[in-house]
């Protein structure tokens, strides 16, 4: 039995934004929030909006109340302030606003991270989930960590889980 899903939709140009929390990154260091946007623009899609916030959970709600009603943005990918550390607050500050969360998202993120990291990986708190009709991916601040979520779990969904929405067909 094959572990690949079933074809996607192809041809599919998703826009996204990503944003990247964190206290002390720069657009010039954020290595994370670079290769989230390379890996979409090497899958054919559109990084629409880019920006970096401070994690203070008003300010991560703000921005993703303003990226819902933006109707050229689909899907909206945060990285960093997953930990619990007593910094890391966006997990908590997205999770209360997701109108429908994907729980196995954070459950297979976090199976496939235990191969690469071990027990650390019980530590966290990606999560997925669905607000004002986009996709809403919150992943770790690592370059490691990006990258295993992208290449492995949102990338070779994004067209099907955005078709789901109604989005694009």
């Amino acid at each position: 039995m094959s572990n690949l899903p079933h074809p996607d939709t192809s041809g599919i140009r998703v826009n996204c934004a990503v944003i990247t929390v964190s206290d002390t990154r720069t657009p010039e260091t954020d290595k994370s929030g670079q290769l989230i946007q390379q890996l979409l623009d090497h899958g054919n899609h559109t990084v629409g909006e880019y920006g970096i916030l401070p994690d203070e959970p008003d300010k991560i709600q703000q921005r993703l109340e303003i990226l819902g009603k933006n109707p050229g943005i689909d899907v909206v990918i945060f990285n960093g302030g997953t930990g619990i550390a007593p910094r890391d607050t966006t997990y908590d500050a997205i999770e209360k606003l997701l109108e429908k969360v994907l729980p196995g998202f954070g459950e297979v993120f976090r199976s496939l991270s235990y191969q690469e990291i071990g027990s650390r990986a019980i530590a966290s708190r990606a999560v997925a989930g669905v607000y004002r009709g986009k996709l809403i991916f919150s992943l770790p601040g690592s370059s490691n960590a990006v990258r295993l979520a992208m290449e492995k779990l949102i990338l070779p969904e994004l067209n099907h889980l955005v078709s789901q929405l109604g989005k694009k067909s």
